[in-house]
C-alpha cells in the first residue's frame, strides 16, 4: 500500500509548529540558526543527535533548550568514568515485602534522554546505548521494555584529544544520525549574550511549545515526503563512494543511507517541500556521513580528515537532475 504525499495543510502545520520550536531555542542559543535547524531536522526525522565541540560554548545548553521546548518526559544522564550501564537501562531490585524482583527504570526511559559529555563513560557504559537507539527498547534480564515514541538522544562530547575522554566506538558513532559542532558565537551574540546569561538562567523561562502528541504528528508528515528513485540512488551512489575510497579504513554502512535519506526528508518538509532534492542530500553529507568515516593512518598522517575526504567523494559522484519520478 502506497503512503499518500504530504499535502500543503500538513506542511503549513510542520512549518508553524517547527517556528515555535525554533524560536525559543533560539532565545538561549543566540546566533546559531544552522545548529538549531540541524537538531529540528534529527528530530523529525527519529533520529539521535551527537553535538561534539570544546567545552562552554552551549552544547548542553543547546539539547535542554530543545528538550524544555517539548511538553514530554526529559531524563537527563551525566556521563561519568563511574556510571554503571544499569544506571543507563535500569535494574531488577529484589522487593523484600513482595518477595519478587521489581524494575526500576534507568535514565534511558524518556522522551528525550539528554546525555551530557557522553564519551567521559567508559565504552562498557556506552555500550548500554546501543539497543536503546537503534531498536527504541531495553532488554534486562531477560524482559524486554519499549520505549515510547518520540525517542531522542541528544548526547554532548568533548574532542578526543581532550583529558579523561574515551572514544565512542565505531556501532555507537553510527546510531547517531548527525553530528554537528555548536562553535564560538559571533562577537554580536557574545555579547547579547553577556546580558541575558549573567543575571539570570535563560532556560528558566523557556516554556514548552509543543507536546509529544502534536510531534508524531509531524514525524508522520515527515515520513510522507516523496523520494524518487534517482534521489535513492544518488544516496546510496553517495555511501559506495566513502567504502570504496582507498584513503578510508571504513566507510558508511547501510544505516548510514537510510538515516541520509530521513533527514533529507526532513530537510525537505522543513523547507516546505513535498519531495527531497539531490541538493538536500549533499547539504547533509557532512553531518550525516562524516563521524562514520575512519580515515587510513596513510590519509590520517598526511593531515586528511574524514571530512575532507567526503567533500572529495562528493565531487566526484554524479548529481542526478531533479525529479519525482
Amino acid at each position: 500500500m502506497s503512503v499518500p504525499a504530504a499535502g500543503g495543510a500538513d506542511l503549513d502545520t510542520l512549518h508553524r509548529v517547527t517556528t515555535r520550536v525554533r524560536e525559543n531555542v533560539e532565545r538561549v542559543i543566540e546566533g546559531k540558526p544552522d545548529v538549531v535547524n540541524a537538531a529540528l531536522v534529527v528530530l523529525l526525522a527519529e533520529g539521535h543527535l551527537l553535538i561534539e565541540d570544546v567545552p562552554g560554548v552551549g552544547k548542553t545548553m543547546l539539547s535542554k533548550a530543545l528538550a524544555r521546548s517539548i511538553d514530554c518526559t526529559v531524563r537527563r544522564i551525566q556521563f561519568t568514568p563511574d556510571l554503571l550501564p544499569s544506571d543507563v537501562t535500569g535494574v531488577s531490585v529484589f522487593n523484600q515485602e513482595t518477595r519478587q524482583f521489581e524494575f526500576r527504570p534507568g535514565g534511558i526511559f524518556a522522551n528525550i534522554v539528554v546525555g551530557d559529555e557522553i564519551n567521559r563513560a567508559s565504552p562498557k557504559t556506552q555500550s548500554a546505548l546501543l539497543e536503546c537507539m537503534e531498536e527504541r527498547q531495553v532488554t534486562v534480564d531477560n524482559t524486554t521494555y519499549h520505549l515510547e515514541s518520540p525517542f531522542m538522544v541528544i548526547a554532548t562530547q568533548n574532542p578526543i584529544e581532550m583529558e579523561g575522554t574515551y572514544a565512542l566506538p565505531e556501532a555507537q558513532r553510527d546510531r547517531f544520525m548527525a553530528r554537528v559542532s555548536v562553535g564560538y558565537p559571533v562577537e554580536s551574540a557574545e555579547i547579547a549574550m553577556l546580558d541575558s546569561h549573567t543575571s539570570r538562567n535563560p532556560l528558566d523561562d523557556l516554556e514548552p511549545v509543543t507536546d509529544a502528541g502534536a510531534l508524531r504528528k509531524l514525524v508522520d508528515i515527515v515520513g510522507q515526503v516523496h523520494v524518487s528513485d534517482a534521489v535513492r540512488q544518488y544516496a546510496v551512489a553517495l555511501t559506495t563512494a566513502t567504502r570504496h575510497s582507498r584513503e578510508l579504513n571504513l566507510g558508511a554502512s547501510p544505516r548510514a543511507t537510510l538515516h541520509l535519506v530521513r533527514a533529507g526528508k526532513a530537510v525537505a518538509a522543513l523547507a516546505g517541500r513535498d519531495y527531497v532534492l539531490p541538493d538536500d542530500l549533499q547539504r547533509l553529507a557532512e553531518p550525516v556521513l562524516a563521524h562514520r568515516l575512519l580515515p587510513t593512518v596513510e590519509a590520517a598522517m598526511t593531515g586528511r580528515t574524514s571530512q575532507a575526504v567526503l567533500a572529495d567523494l562528493l565531487e566526484g559522484v554524479p548529481v542526478p537532475e531533479p525529479g519525482r519520478a
